[in-house]
């Protein structure tokens, strides 16, 4: 999600440094999605843990660094900021057996346009639908290798996760990012709207797609 600073907390504000930031919210995300994975699915705590990284925690990362990249290149000082209560409602969550992962982010300072704007938010769910495609397609890749079991499900899984990062980062509500790119182009919002929609719903969608492919 991205933010517009408010008065008294500018993005360049001093002892806080956006390294330690990103790294504490990517630690507290693979931890929370690390403990959901273990108590869902037939994963060791280790297993768990190094796939909630290599997934959840790089999503998380390439989404919130989207938003910054992109602010950036159109002049605006920007920089991530992790939510430190959030960060512990996930991980608290996750041992409930439910997640809601909102660990912190990017505000920025400066004019943008409508236009600008609307790029700038949609940048974090392309980030993750891109991932979600690329461990979709690694997912067939290995099976078709006859990889070992977890490497498949462990790429599966951050398809999973990245396609709903991305997809519900696109609800046109409140400070989510939708509501952004909604209010540049209706377009734009739809399209990508409907490609996350494609990718969250893929399991359930993927009969019919396969019939379609094998007929044409």
């Amino acid at each position: 999600m991205r933010f517009l600073a408010p008065q008294g907390d500018p993005v360049t504000a001093s002892g806080r440094t956006e390294a330690f930031e990103l790294f504490k919210a990517y630690l507290g995300t693979t931890l929370a999605f690390g403990i959901l994975l273990s108590r869902q699915f037939s994963f060791t705590v280790g297993e768990a843990a190094l796939i909630a990284a290599l997934t959840a925690g790089s999503g998380f990362v390439l989404h919130e660094l989207g938003h910054r990249v992109v602010a950036r290149a159109f002049g605006a000082q920007a920089r991530f900021w992790a939510n430190n209560l959030m960060l512990l409602v996930a991980i608290a969550g996750a041992f409930a057996g439910f997640l809601f992962a909102a660990p912190g982010a990017v505000w920025h300072s400066g004019f943008l346009s409508k236009r600008q704007s609307g790029l700038v938010a949609a940048a974090g769910p392309i980030a993750n639908m891109l991932l979600a495609i690329l461990f979709l397609g690694g997912s067939y890749i290995a099976l078709r290798m006859e990889a070992p079991v977890i490497v498949v499900l462990g790429l599966r899984a951050g398809f999973q996760i990245n396609a709903w990062l991305g997809f519900f980062n696109m609800l046109p509500l409140g400070p989510i990012d939708g509501a952004k790119v909604l209010n540049w182009s209706v377009l734009a919002f739809t399209l990508l709207l409907a490609l996350g929609g494609v990718l969250a719903f893929y399991d359930r969608l993927e009969p019919y797609l396969t019939q379609w492919w094998l007929s044409h």
